[in-house]
């Protein structure tokens, strides 16, 4: 779903925005964490699960560390956050350069394995360094930890910057996650940001890319 399309301009995005307002406060993470993955699956429906699989990894991972270190058990705190790093690389790396390396393997040593031509899922990238990060961060004591998965759910899979990003630190947002304001003036802020971001990807940056591609 592209942000400029009209399914999200006056479908989705409505949608979401009506559904937040009239949400009770404990529930308005529940209604982004939600929309969130409705959006995710919509472009990319078959690798949902390993987003879902890399938020609940990191939120259980987070929680054991923290556990671990208030009770001085740093070995086992330490395990936890290997257990974090080396899963979430270990499948960014298997959509990234599996084919990468079997092909090397096979040029290397006139072999014919098959390539696998895994499509790499949307914003992997993006989302496994956010939940690695949270891990890091709770390990070294720069954020406090979650207990709330739906809330680190909202995090990890909010729309706006999933598939696109920029990687934001918890530590960053860990505030506004639990305890955010509403207003007219910060709504109305947030829609004037999102019309001129509009207006420079359709006018600017979708028109210098055409000229690219016929110069390319």
């Amino acid at each position: 779903m592209v942000f400029s399309s009209i399914l999200f301009l006056f479908y989705f995005l409505p949608f979401v925005l009506i559904l937040y307002f009239l949400s009770p406060r404990k529930y308005k993470n529940m209604v982004l964490f939600l929309s969130s993955l409705l959006f995710y699956s919509w472009g990319e429906p078959k690798y949902i699960w390993i987003m879902i699989f890399s938020t609940v990894l990191d939120y259980t991972c987070g929680r054991k560390i923290h556990f671990h270190k208030i009770n001085n058990q740093l070995k086992e705190s330490k395990i936890w956050l290997l257990v974090s790093i080396v899963t979430n690389l270990g499948l960014l790396g298997f959509f990234k350069y599996s084919d990468f390396l079997i092909g090397n393997l096979n040029s290397l040593f006139n072999l014919s394995i098959p390539l696998l031509n895994i499509t790499l899922p949307i914003g992997i990238s993006f989302y496994t360094f956010q939940t690695m990060s949270y891990t890091i961060d709770v390990y070294r004591g720069d954020t406090k930890v979650q207990n709330s998965i739906i809330s680190f759910g909202t995090y990890v899979t909010l729309f706006p910057q999933l598939i696109a990003g920029p990687i934001v630190r918890y530590q960053t947002v860990a505030e506004e996650i639990d305890n955010r304001i509403e207003s007219y003036q910060l709504f109305g802020e947030g829609i004037k940001r999102f019309i001129i971001g509009l207006g420079k990807k359709v006018l600017l940056a979708n028109s210098v890319g055409l000229i690219w591609d016929n110069i390319s």
